[in-house]
């Protein structure tokens, strides 16, 4: 956390922001595998995405992570439909919020697109309940 002296509030508020939503072991990965070369990148979510859309007032983060949720399958972003799903461990999502999102997806987005975004889902319940088993 000492290089978030050299950032902006916006950016420090996106850094807490995206640790309580995406969990620190995810955001620790991330950092620690930035690069000068995606380090801009890295910067820019934090700030944009985390910082900016995240941490306004106004929706919860159970709100924002189904929005989120739904327009990622729409567009068909598999890697963050995932992240996204594992996130609502954090966000107060349940599973059954995350199925309503995606009946909205097949009616709005298409079938196929659900479809899929349903598929990973699923598999991230099962990872998830089995890490909890665990």
């Amino acid at each position: 956390m000492g290089e978030m002296r050299a950032h902006s509030e916006r950016y420090r508020q996106g850094i807490l922001t995206r640790r309580a939503v995406l969990g620190d072991p995810h955001v620790d990965r991330a950092q620690s595998s930035t690069t000068d070369f995606d380090r801009p990148f890295q910067e820019l979510i934090t700030e944009a995405a985390w910082g900016h859309v995240w941490s306004r007032p106004g929706w919860t983060k159970r709100e924002r992570s189904l929005v989120t949720i739904a327009v990622l399958a729409a567009l068909g972003h598999d890697e963050e439909v995932a992240m996204h799903v594992r996130a609502t461990a954090n966000t107060g999502a349940t599973r059954e919020d995350i199925g309503e999102a995606l009946l909205h997806v097949a009616i709005y987005a298409g079938v196929p697109a659900a479809n899929r975004a349903i598929r990973i889902a699923k598999e991230v319940f099962e990872q998830m309940d089995a890490e909890k088993a665990a």
